[in-house]
């Protein structure tokens, strides 16, 4: 079985609903303890090579990878290995490995290696641990920003000390609305209407990567829209908004990291948005 295929059978598990959680409070603090831990280290290795010169290889897909995806991925392993005797692991460098284990960690070494590498301070190591298929805790640390998110199943979403909460905006018309890639949403064909959509809205930023995922847990924006993405780089977001009282679903609907689409919203316009995006003008 091809790696594409792994993933789609490691994420079908997924149910539509959420699930109550499936892990003590203590196996929860001990993974947070753990994720944290390794951020710490993973900060001072991405810091090390930022806005250096380094070198960069283009791969297959023609996305940017450095040498410090390469060296974060490969010790996040290596802590979780150590710590975590058996887990699994879906990265964005190293593949996957155990798929089917009970506990799975998603890895996103450097998410917006773009940014990373043209010396733009937005860019985080993703980490997200899913037990028998559920996702249920998440670090996004994003070191140049001085910005560190958390969430786990029944704790909540927090930045720092501070506990996230998603916007009160019930309407389109007074929504900031976030997208990843203008370009990129429209060709995809998945978004018919994706331009009408943001013309409605109050304002639209085109912020990108995890950081639109963040302002919408953060309550600073209604909804952030993408395609394209992979689930390392959507498991994190999906945590987070969620433990934020948000709703996080593909275009079409789904509730889901591995389709072609991400759309993450305060819940109150989410339905209006997934109409508008799949209405053809």
């Amino acid at each position: 079985m091809d790696q594409a295929a792994v993933v789609l059978e490691l994420v079908s598990r997924y149910d539509s609903v959420m699930r109550e959680p499936a892990t003590t409070p203590t196996e929860l603090a001990r993974w947070r303890d753990a994720a944290l831990a390794i951020c710490d280290e993973t900060d001072r290795m991405a810091l090390a090579g930022f806005r250096r010169d380094i070198p960069v290889d283009t791969k297959p897909d023609r996305t940017f990878v450095t040498e410090v995806d390469r060296s974060i991925e490969h010790t996040v392993r290596t802590r979780l290995k150590a710590a975590f005797p058996g887990c699994g692991f879906v990265g964005e460098e190293e593949g996957i490995e155990r798929a089917g284990a009970s506990m799975l960690w998603y890895i996103d070494p450097i998410d917006a290696t773009a940014n990373f590498i043209r010396g733009i301070n937005v860019f985080a190591t993703l980490l997200t641990v899913a037990r028998d298929g559920e996702l249920q805790l998440a670090v996004v640390s994003a070191p140049a920003m001085r910005e560190r998110w958390v969430a786990w199943r029944g704790g909540g979403a927090w930045r720092g000390t501070e506990r996230l909460h998603v916007s009160k905006v019930a309407t389109i018309e007074e929504s900031q609305l976030i997208y990843g890639s203008r370009r990129a949403d429209v060709e995809s064909g998945l978004m018919p209407g994706f331009d009408a959509a943001m013309s409605a809205a109050w304002r639209t930023r085109g912020f990108g990567d995890f950081w639109g995922y963040m302002l919408v847990a953060e309550g600073a924006a209604e909804a952030m829209v993408e395609t394209g993405a992979h689930p390392w780089d959507w498991a994190a977001p999906l945590v987070i908004v969620e433990e934020a009282g948000g709703r996080f679903t593909t275009a079409s609907g789904e509730r889901a990291i591995d389709g072609p689409s991400a759309v993450a919203t305060n819940g109150l316009i989410h339905a209006d948005l997934l109409r508008r995006l799949q209405t053809k003008r």
